[in-house]
């Protein structure tokens, strides 16, 4: 009995001590825990895009450039950004169209980001993007020869090399009605080269001339009648602001050119007061379409699309006193950091086949290539060779694309300052001074007089905000201050207060002298 207890207690003992021993061990051994299923890590989410820059003036303009919306691109493509002054209408088409082609798969160009910005604000907003990686602008396109050539001085654009621009460049002309179709330097290298070309007018509306009474204009100057005064309040034509618009900009320094500065501004002055001012070009084009105005100041494909939109009352017309054949540029940016790719979408471009975008029928533009109307979509489009060939016959000036630079911002902004913002004021004395003449309360020479208070630029005094001189804004004070406003945003902002303030008070006194001269 008691040996059967002792070998029980023995046993016991054993397993007490196995238990032991598992516990020790279990605890003095580290636990490794079982590797986790592998899971796809998530895409990187892009950086929202934030909006474009508004289109509303501004003596100030702060460059707050964001790229248009746009699906995002796969890791491994080419995403090109072009800064641009060309509208959706021309830049969707154009970038489903390139992004098809060849040249886009040669390079493996996956997306374009559109940088539809301000004219004024190209210079800061391409010189703030290349500091920003990633974001660096590849291509400039579209904006007429001045705001090009203004990049170059700026040194913001580099030689086009590549051999896929070389193979299309021997279509391109290098000459059209006595403008150049490319820019190139003293060491001969391409900085720009036309993708487009224009001619500049008006777009009239005869149902609307003839509800109005007005005669049909054949020249810059009749729409600085006094004629097109009689509507007024109501304005009977359409302009648009010239730091808004580098196609209206444009025609205001083919009318300075073709008359001279001083009787040049009369005519712009004139112009603005008959007219409805708008933010866009596209703007007047469409309120010549509706009827809004009875003619608006268009470039031609502008002119050409409300033809086709309401054929029966819109034509564009080439003014006799003149126009002139404009290359609209395209060109590398220093920025680029993807030289050749942004060459590859410069070519597609120049060839007959970016050419078509020209064909569409919501565009309408006279291409620079003519080989396009080789093509199916160019033979679609029999009106539009018969625009380009009569472009090519057209009455042109002898026109300074240099000469237009060294002034082109004092002008843009002279404009916005003495017609646009004090408009109201501008257009009230005017339709009085043509109301005078035309129920023949002052005569001609009165009226001619008159007319030389209110718009002679170099009667219009003003005080420079750096040196306290006082001044008279002739052609060589423009060319003088034209580099301060472009470099100096205070000053161009004292400078518009000058001027605004000194265009309110010539108005006034212009109306008291009429004032003067009928009694009232």
């Amino acid at each position: 009995m008691n040996k059967a207890i002792a070998t029980k207690t023995i046993v016991l003992i054993i397993v007490a001590l196995i238990a032991i021993g598992v516990v020790v061990f279990t605890l003095t051994v580290p636990i490794i825990p079982p590797a986790p299923t592998p899971s796809p890590s998530p895409s990187p989410t892009p950086p929202p895009t934030s909006p474009s820059p508004s289109p509303t003036p501004s003596p100030t303009p702060t460059p707050s450039p964001s790229p248009s919306p746009s699906p995002s691109p796969t890791p491994k493509g080419i995403v090109l950004r072009v800064i641009t002054r060309h509208p959706y209408d021309i830049l969707d088409v154009a970038k489903e169209r390139f992004l098809k082609s060849e040249l886009a798969k040669k390079y493996n160009i996956v997306d374009i980001k559109w940088l539809p910005i301000d004219p004024s604000q190209w210079i800061d907003t391409i010189r703030a993007l290349a500091t920003k990686p990633g974001r660096e602008v590849d291509v400039a396109w579209g904006g007429g020869p001045t705001l090009f050539d203004m990049l170059i001085m700026e040194g913001l654009l580099v030689p086009i090399t590549s051999e896929e621009v070389m193979k299309v460049l021997p279509d391109i002309p290098k000459e059209i009605s006595g403008s150049s179709m490319m820019r190139v330097d003293k060491e001969g290298n391409i900085l720009w080269i036309a993708a487009a070309i224009a001619s500049f007018g008006f777009t009239i509306n005869k149902q609307r001339l003839a509800d109005y009474g007005l005669p049909t204009p054949n020249a810059w100057k009749d729409l600085a009648s006094p004629d097109f005064a009689i509507t007024l309040p109501t304005p009977s034509v359409g302009v648009a602001d010239a730091t808004k618009s580098t196609s209206n900009t444009r025609m205001y320094e083919i009318i300075v050119q073709a008359y001279g500065w001083v009787e040049g501004w009369k005519i712009i002055t004139l112009m603005g007061a008959n007219a409805r001012i708008y933010d866009e070009s596209g703007l007047v084009r469409d309120a010549a379409i509706r009827g809004d105005v009875a003619v608006g100041i268009t470039i031609d494909f502008y002119g050409y699309t409300a033809q086709l939109q309401n054929p029966e009352q819109c034509e564009y017309r080439l003014p006799m006193d003149g126009t002139i054949v404009n290359g609209d540029p395209i060109a590398l940016v220093y920025s680029s950091k993807h030289p050749e790719a942004a060459q590859a979408f410069i070519a597609w471009v120049l060839s007959p086949e970016g050419q078509t975008i020209w064909m569409h029928p919501n565009i309408n533009r006279m291409p620079v290539n003519p080989k396009v109307f080789e093509t199916p979509e160019g033979q679609e489009r029999p009106d539009l060779k018969r625009a380009y060939d009569e472009t090519l016959k057209a009455a042109v000036i002898k026109f300074s694309d240099e000469l237009a630079l060294s002034y082109e911002e004092a002008l843009r902004w002279f404009f916005y300052a003495t017609i646009t913002r004090p408009h109201g004021k501008l257009q009230e004395v005017w339709k009085e001074l043509a109301l005078a003449y035309l129920t023949g309360k002052i005569t001609e020479e009165q009226l001619n007089n008159l007319i030389d208070d209110l718009a002679n630029p170099e009667k219009l005094k003003f005080k420079d905000p750096e040196t306290g001189e006082e001044l008279v804004f002739s052609e060589e004070v423009a060319k003088r201050i034209n580099t301060k406003i472009i470099k100096d945003v205070n000053y161009r902002n004292a400078l518009l207060n000058e001027w605004m303030v000194s265009a309110e008070e010539r108005y006034e006194n212009v109306l008291n002298e009429l004032k003067a001269l009928i009694g009232g």
